[in-house]
């Protein structure tokens, strides 16, 4: 296990020497700190102890398998998840998103390419912004039931943390940016994965399948997210009946 301490930490989880070695050069060379693990079983206590800004996850680990990992992590943690693997079959691919991976790079691939989903992802989640604008409202403003904050990479229900993973708070604010609007799937699509790569509509039914999961922990019941059969998903707009405020998805 190697580690470096500078602004963000960053753990990668793979056990081939070489390919870690390499993931952690091109990473440090942007400024980032590394960790590498190579034994699937120490994962977890490292992370419980050690909380990380992004997790690079093997999926054949020895121990225990990145999968195992990646839906315990998700019991306890919204830190983003990107699955490395040489498994390329969509049912991997898709189960990987299931437990709450947030992307997936396939072997044989480039470090480059690694190094700016890192990026990406991280910049959605608000780590790499350097100062966040906030409006004050009034105290006597009331509270929207639902707030979400791309920027700040929060998303409150009734005033409870959803834990999202960064696709899962993409998907909720541009859902949430017009209440009772027929989002259709290739058009989520587009907004969730803005650089083109090939994704198939049940990769957002799977999105859309978590982020209901964990609504429902705050209001057991009710079912936020409609189904229109055929064409897409809305919001339910009695969820803002309690605000007029217009959100600020961070989508265009």
């Amino acid at each position: 296990m190697t580690d470096t301490l500078t602004t963000i930490p960053i753990l990668i989880v793979e056990d081939e020497p070489k390919l870690a070695a390499l993931l952690s050069d091109y990473l440090q060379a942007e400024g980032y700190s590394t960790t590498i693990i190579a034994d699937g079983l120490q994962v977890i206590p490292f992370v419980r102890a050690q909380p990380q800004a992004l997790i690079l996850l093997d999926l054949m680990l020895p121990g225990r398998g990145g999968l195992e990992i990646c839906r315990e992590l998700r019991s306890f943690s919204a830190m983003p998840v990107i699955i490395l693997t040489a498994r390329v079959d969509e049912i991997d691919r898709l189960l990987g998103l299931e437990l709450g991976a947030d992307d997936y790079v396939c072997k044989p691939f480039s470090p480059r390419e690694v190094v700016a989903r890192v990026k990406a992802i991280l910049r959605r989640a608000g780590k790499l912004a350097t100062t966040t604008a906030t409006a004050t409202q009034p105290e006597t403003a009331p509270k929207p039931p639902l707030l979400v904050d791309v920027d700040r990479h929060v998303a409150l229900l009734d005033d409870k943390d959803l834990q999202l993973t960064p696709i899962e708070l993409r998907l909720l604010a541009l859902l949430q940016s017009t209440p009772g609007r027929i989002y259709r799937r290739d058009h989520l699509l587009r907004q969730l994965y803005d650089d083109h790569r090939v994704v198939t509509d049940r990769t957002v039914d799977t999105h859309v399948k978590n982020l209901r999961r964990k609504l429902q922990v705050v209001r057991p019941g009710q079912d936020m997210i409609r189904s229109i059969y055929g064409v897409g998903y809305r919001l339910d707009p009695d969820l803002e009946t309690d605000s007029n405020e217009t959100p600020s998805t961070g989508l265009s």
